[in-house]
This record gives structure tokens, sequence and C-alpha cells, in this order.
């Protein structure tokens, strides 16, 4: 692969493949706090950004340094992305059912922690495109994952802006809807991964 136009095109068309499923987390977190401020809106898509560059760039590691360890712990890919989505929506939905019957309820607040666990959970696939970037070197691989740092970033920002701009409407229904939606990505994920 060389320095060229087509290597920017691919490397952003893997970008917004892979962060899909990030557009749609921050969706939800725009939904169940539709009060955010702009500077928390860029730390949620920063966190996830960062997470979509530092997977492709171990998965590209592991194919040039610890192939077979990386190729066993594939197969748990789609599992543990499953339990971690699966795990903050419940919690999103419980909470939404809780709150459900109130008038006033106040506003869901994300935590670092979950924001971790989220960025990990929409970023574990990312893990092998280092294989199909294997025969980058180190640099090419380095300015692959930064483009589609770039572009998860982009994509998550519109994702928390849609999902701040229906969360308002919504209200109390954010956080139950929050949480599905964290849930179904977690069983495509986990679908994909498998089937």
């Amino acid at each position: 692969m060389q320095w060229n136009f087509l290597f920017v095109l691919n490397s952003a068309l893997l970008g917004i493949g892979l962060a899909m499923d990030a557009f749609s987390v921050s969706l939800a977190n725009g939904l169940s706090e539709p009060r955010m401020r702009a500077g928390k809106m860029s730390v949620i898509a920063g966190v996830f950004a960062l997470f979509q560059a530092v997977m492709p760039m171990i998965g590209w590691v592991c194919v040039h340094t610890v192939m077979r360890l990386f190729r066993s712990f594939e197969r748990l890919i789609p599992w543990i992305a499953l339990i971690l989505l699966a795990f903050i929506g419940g919690k999103m939905l419980i909470g939404g059912i809780r709150k459900r019957g109130q008038d006033e309820s106040p506003e869901a607040v994300l935590s670092f922690g979950a924001l971790l666990v989220q960025g990990v959970a929409t970023s574990i696939d990312a893990l092998s495109v280092g294989f199909t970037i294997a025969e980058y070197n180190w640099q090419m691989a380095l300015a692959a994952a930064l483009i589609i740092a770039a572009v998860t970033f982009v994509i998550c920002m519109g994702g928390l802006a849609l999902g701040k701009r229906f969360g308002t409407k919504l209200s109390n229904q954010a956080d139950i809807l929050g949480g599905v939606i964290l849930i179904l990505i977690g069983v495509e994920i986990f679908l994909s991964g498998v089937l």
C-alpha cells in the first residue's frame, strides 16, 4: 500500500464502518443526558475516537508479534461486547423504568467508568482491523488509526447532538430507549461476530 488518496479513502471508510456502534451509543448517551455541554460531548466523542484508534494498532501489533494468542482471543470478542453493552444498557433500562412514574426525573449522568466500558465495548471489534492493515508499515498503520479516530470523533459528535435533540422531547423515555439501544448493539455485535 502506498501513501495516496486511496489509502486515505480506505482508512476513512474503515472509520465509518467501525464508528457505527460508537454512533449508536453516542445517540443513547445524548438521549439520556439532553442538557449535555459541548465539553462533555467532546470528551465522550474523544474517548470513542481514542479507543477506535488504539484497537487497530493493538491488532496490528498482534499480527506482527503474538498472532497465535490473538487468534484464540478473537472468538471471545462478540461475547465481551455483548456482556459489556448488555450490562450498561440493562442498568439504563432499569433506571428508566424506575423513573417512569416520576414527573420530573433528574438527568442520567454518564460516569467516566461507564464511558470507558462503552469505549471498549464499541471498539473491541476494531482489533480485527489490525489484520486488514497488517501489510502497512507502522507509520501507515498509525496514520490509518488516526484517520479512523477522526472519522469516529465526527460521527460520535453527530450522534450525541441527535440524541440531545430528541432526548429533550422524549424526557422520561430516554433512559429506556438508550438502554434498549445499547442492548441491541451488543446483540448485533454478538450475532455478527458469531455468525
